[in-house]
């Protein structure tokens, strides 16, 4: 069960791209630049597992964390938006970005036991977004003209950031197409 919320949060955006069709075929016959915009977060630095494209990885309970679940999670989005902007062809009028949107209140640890001190919340409190400040760089990316063209980065508070570990944007690419296939096959 864990394994498949794992499974689902790093398979649901590329999933999703690839149910939308040819970005790039669809920008050349609207005349319309296509943006796809994956949010991500900054605990996309925080994975510890070295090799979580393995599904013998994610289906082992004794080799499950909730928090470096969700830190993968997370580095897929940014690895999967790099890499569909690297598998575009030159010229396709579509661009592919990830973001951080910020720390922002919401009920996304209603399943994660946490243990730290609670004085952890109380210092984190200033540092939170509203939901409309958190929306800020997702809008940017999806309609400012300023990043027209621009593919491949991860954004953090409408600017441009350094990803985490970008290299294994391929591997994971490639695991996520062979995964795709597997589902379509006759058991």
């Amino acid at each position: 069960m864990q394994s498949e919320k794992l499974l689902q949060s790093i398979e649901g955006h590329f999933l999703l791209t690839k149910l939308c069709g040819q970005p790039d075929t669809t920008a050349k016959e609207t005349g319309r630049e296509g943006r796809v915009v994956n949010v991500s977060s900054v605990a996309h630095k925080f994975t510890q597992s070295s090799d979580w494209t393995s599904l013998d990885n994610l289906n082992d309970p004794k080799k499950y964390k909730a928090y470096d679940a969700y830190c993968r999670s997370k580095l897929s989005n940014v690895l999967q938006a790099n890499e569909l902007s690297t598998s575009l062809q030159e010229g396709a009028n579509v661009t592919a970005n990830s973001l951080h949107p910020g720390l922002i209140p919401t009920n996304i640890a209603r399943y994660v036991q946490l243990k730290a001190n609670p004085w952890v919340f109380t210092m984190v409190r200033p540092f939170l977004k509203s939901v409309k400040q958190g929306a800020a760089t997702t809008c940017y990316l999806a309609l400012h003209p300023d990043v027209k063209g621009v593919t491949g980065k991860c954004f953090d508070n409408c600017n441009e950031t350094n990803p985490s570990l970008k290299d294994l944007g391929r591997h994971l690419w490639d695991f996520s197409q062979d995964l795709l296939k597997n589902l379509h096959k006759p058991m």
